[in-house]
């Protein structure tokens, strides 16, 4: 038994729409009879996509000319429930736009906001969202309470996003309200990191480096061994603490989550917070000279060795 409707926020990258919300997708559609989506921008150029992957409608607010999301998705969307027309429950990636839609849907419905979510399932009439706390030791489960529609921020990865062959999706208006003063803020300019591989959290290979590399010329390393394998460059969150990389390669409970097929760990010693973020690869390579790292443990092949030995040789292998 599931529940009537679920609305999951949609976003996009470019022309694509968002690989977070396609998993959020695939999850609504195992838990709601009706999948739609509510996003900013002109739904139209989503629809088809959007329905291959389950939604049935699309309500998008059309163009903003440039006013922030979080404030006009909200507005809109909280109107749009007072008028008897909202869902069961909303997930929500962990995203910026994501948490900032969230917050304001969370004061304007007076509802509670379940964040953190690594999985959701149905208690009778409402949901329960399951997180993992005390840096991923420990799972709970959450029960919306309020009597008012569930607000599930959901962290990326945490499903698989699966084509279900489905129709065009409808588009239908968003309505967005008077906004007021908070409706004048615009967005002036946006800065894209450049990148020349592919996005560290939707590779297939992912080559992280921690402290064990000593310091932080050494990091050169990661970045060759995963450009000759194709894949990302990330890293722990003790070296981009220390400076040596930026925050957008940090992977962890803290950063990005991961689950790509290969995972090499060089130099990580496997902190709690670093493995919440990549346990669920398919494959973990871990690289250390301590044999009784705690990475080891989730590791499917160790390697007890200096990273600087055992990294020049797969560097010089691959490219050799």
């Amino acid at each position: 038994m599931g529940l009537d409707k679920i609305w999951v926020f949609g976003e996009a990258n470019g022309d694509a729409v968002a690989t977070i919300t396609l998993e959020m997708l695939a999850k609504a559609r195992e838990i709601a009879d009706t999948v739609e989506v509510f996003m900013a921008g002109d739904g139209d150029d989503y629809a088809e996509e959007l329905g291959d992957h389950g939604a049935e409608t699309v309500y998008a607010t059309g163009d903003l000319d440039g006013a922030m999301q979080g404030v006009a998705v909200a507005s809109a969307v909280a109107a749009a429930v007072a008028d008897g027309d909202g869902p069961d429950a909303f997930m929500l990636g962990t995203s910026q736009d994501g948490r900032d839609v969230a917050a304001r849907l969370s004061v304007k419905l007076d509802a509670p906001v379940i964040t953190n979510v690594v999985d959701l399932e149905v208690d009778g009439d409402s949901l329960l969202g399951e997180e993992p706390i005390f840096g991923g030791t420990v799972d709970v489960k959450t029960k919306n309470t309020s009597g008012k529609p569930g607000i599930f921020l959901v962290r990326p990865k945490s499903f698989t996003a699966e084509s279900s062959g489905g129709a065009e999706a409808d588009v239908e208006d968003l309505d967005v309200p008077d906004l007021g003063a908070a409706g004048s803020a615009r967005v002036t300019d946006r800065f894209v990191e450049e990148s020349d591989g592919p996005k560290l959290d939707e590779a297939a290979i992912v080559v992280s480096g921690g402290r064990g590399l000593g310091e932080k010329d050494a990091y050169a390393m990661i970045e060759s061994l995963a450009k000759a394998v194709g894949g990302a460059a990330g890293a722990s969150r003790a070296i981009v603490d220390a400076g040596w990389v930026p925050y957008s390669y940090q992977v962890g409970q803290t950063g990005k989550v991961v689950k790509p097929t290969v995972y090499i760990a060089a130099g990580i010693s496997g902190a709690t917070q670093h493995l919440v973020g990549m346990k669920g690869s398919k494959n973990i390579i871990a690289i250390n000279k301590d044999p009784e790292a705690p990475i080891f443990a989730v590791a499917d092949l160790g390697i007890v060795g200096d990273v600087h030995k055992v990294l020049p040789k797969l560097i010089e292998a691959l490219e050799g």
